[in-house]
């Protein structure tokens, strides 16, 4: 855990400016609770009591304006917490992506539950918890030492009183904080497991139907809920144990001073006012300020540390040995290539051959869910094959470092993915260094121009998710995107399915015109008769040519042809 530890109170530390803005924040909010009780005895002592209400009623004045003081100081502290947890939030996504993406047996060729449960849960309790750290547990903290002193300062004989049960219920509490952290950590677990469960299951449900395996998928996944519900439930008796101890460490001083403050006001050792104060401290100020920093400590501390232990977990582990081999030109080979997803299921690739020369225009067909899309997966070293080896520039293309395989290698999803910036941004994700006249040549190529220009340009803002454009105009900007990044080797997978048969064309035209090797996952048959050959993908079979080649030799493609 050192390392996600580390990095967490670097990412605190780091923002020593905001820290120092906390602290005096921070002692702006403590002063009403070292206050209050003082302001409470003078107003007794030197007014009511001596015959002075204007005095009495000054002092009660001044602790409505340093109650207000203090609040401030709260308000000031709210708005100063986010400069510290947001960057310690996005240090710790980053961290847990690598750890995810590094992991030493990551699921094999499968989406990682798991890792989804610990970036939208553990992740998000830490920036939750450490929030509540600075704003909550901070100011119970210096509310309860300022009401503790402040009732030392004004009956000093009462100290003992308050500050042993105090001192002795915080010990107790202490105690129970293993136990509690135990149920805390199952509970997270329990949730991660129902995740990853769930996920799995959801991931195969085509699967799962098609084998009748219904009530065993139900079964596996009510298994996990029960034992995410038995972890919560114990946490809820630990819980309710802790709250006992300090309800009971809450009243005890509470009685004590009552038992004990009229006879030393009798005997003369303690003033009517001094007595009335140390009561407002412990009813008003400690009292609440002990059971709230109670439950801060089990639900934002303790979270906070479980959480940053599973995250510590995963993101600690060592990195697999990262990729290193150096490819020597362009060529793309598959040789013997078999793929199925999972160990008893029909492959779904098998025994692929195929060579990709440099500036090669291929064409992918075959019918909707044969797996086009997986020999896109294969040939970029997202996935791993069951059997063969797909070699990229004569080195094994899982071998290739991912950033060098990046840069020689550009896959283009059906689904076009932009985000919320401008136009330029968008375009240029991939060629950060591309000048404007670069962005509107790949603009051009692709037939996007009229569309950028409707939009206001290359500074022209996209919104959330670019929602505001059709399917099809999010998929012309991806072809731009793609078109200004060098790399030398593209695939478009069902890239132009939202597209007319014209824009289409122009787009393809533009990548094949483009130096470098193009693969086209086809939709329309039109895009097979552009390309100079043509793989086609039949169950088990797959069979590589040119058009008029295929037309005897492939039933498969002559039946797609026709249709």
């Amino acid at each position: 855990m050192i390392g996600v530890r580390r990095l967490y109170w670097t990412a605190l530390a780091g923002r020593w400016r905001a820290v120092l803005v906390l602290a005096a924040c921070s002692l702006l909010e403590g002063v009403p609770a070292f206050l209050s009780g003082r302001l409470v005895q003078l107003a007794v002592d030197e007014g009511f009591a001596a015959g002075a209400p204007g005095v009495g009623l000054t002092w009660l004045g001044v602790f409505a304006a340093v109650a207000v003081a203090g609040a401030m100081g709260s308000r000031l502290v709210w708005r100063h917490v986010g400069a510290l947890v947001e960057p310690m939030r996005d240090a710790l996504v980053a961290r847990v992506v690598r750890g995810i993406l590094e992991a030493p047996t990551p699921p094999r060729n499968q989406p990682d539950a798991s890792g989804v449960a610990r970036l939208t849960q553990h992740v998000e309790v830490v920036r939750d918890a450490t929030a509540g750290l600075l704003v909550q547990t901070r100011g119970l903290l210096v509310t309860t030492a300022g009401a503790l002193l402040g009732v030392v300062t004004i009956a000093g004989p009462l100290g003992w009183l308050v500050t042993l049960p105090v001192v002795v219920t915080i010990g107790l509490f202490a105690c129970l904080l293993p136990s509690i952290a135990a149920r805390q950590r199952a509970v997270a677990l329990a949730d991660e497991g129902t995740a990853e469960r769930a996920g799995t299951i959801f991931d195969g449900m085509r699967d799962v139907v098609a084998c009748g395996g219904e009530q065993a998928a139900a079964a596996s996944v009510s298994g996990a809920i029960e034992a995410q519900a038995r972890a919560a439930v114990a946490m809820a008796r630990a819980s309710a144990l802790r709250s006992l101890v300090i309800a009971i460490g809450g009243f005890v001083p509470l009685v004590l001073v009552l038992a004990a403050a009229p006879g030393m006001v009798a005997a003369g050792e303690l003033s009517a006012g001094a007595a009335l104060g140390s009561l407002v401290y412990l009813t008003a100020t400690l009292q609440p300020a002990l059971q709230g920093l109670a439950s801060a400590a089990t639900t934002v501390i303790l979270r906070l540390l479980v959480a940053l232990r599973r995250l510590a977990e995963v993101a600690d582990l060592p990195p697999r040995r990262p990729g290193h081999a150096v490819p020597v030109g362009d060529q793309v080979v598959a040789r013997g290539v078999t793929f199925r997803w999972g160990a008893g299921a029909e492959p779904i690739v098998h025994d692929l051959d195929l060579t990709l020369a440099p500036g090669e225009h291929l064409a992918v067909v075959g019918p909707s869910g044969i797996g086009k899309s997986t020999v896109a997966g294969l040939l970029t070293g997202m996935l791993a094959p069951d059997g063969g080896v797909v070699i990229l520039g004569g080195m094994p293309v899982r071998e290739v470092n991912a950033e060098r395989r990046h840069r020689m290698m550009a896959l283009v999803p059906q689904e076009a993915y932009l985000f919320t910036g401008t136009v330029r941004e968008n375009l240029a994700l991939f060629a950060p260094d591309a000048d404007d006249a670069r962005l509107w040549t790949a603009v051009e190529a692709v037939g996007a121009a009229d569309l950028i220009a409707r939009l206001g340009g290359l500074d022209a803002e996209l919104g959330h998710g670019a929602t505001e454009l059709s399917a099809g105009e999010r998929q012309l900007l991806a072809l731009a995107r793609i078109y200004a990044h060098p790399a030398p080797i593209v695939i478009l997978d069902e890239a132009t399915s939202h597209l007319d048969p014209a824009t289409e064309l122009r787009a393809e035209r533009a990548f094949a015109a483009r130096s470098g090797t193009l693969v086209v996952i086809a939709h329309r048959p039109a895009s097979a008769l552009r390309a100079h050959r043509i793989l086609v993908m039949d169950g088990a079979d797959t069979t590589v040519g040119t058009h008029d080649e295929l037309l005897t030799r492939s039933p498969r493609y002559a039946e797609l042809f026709a249709a």
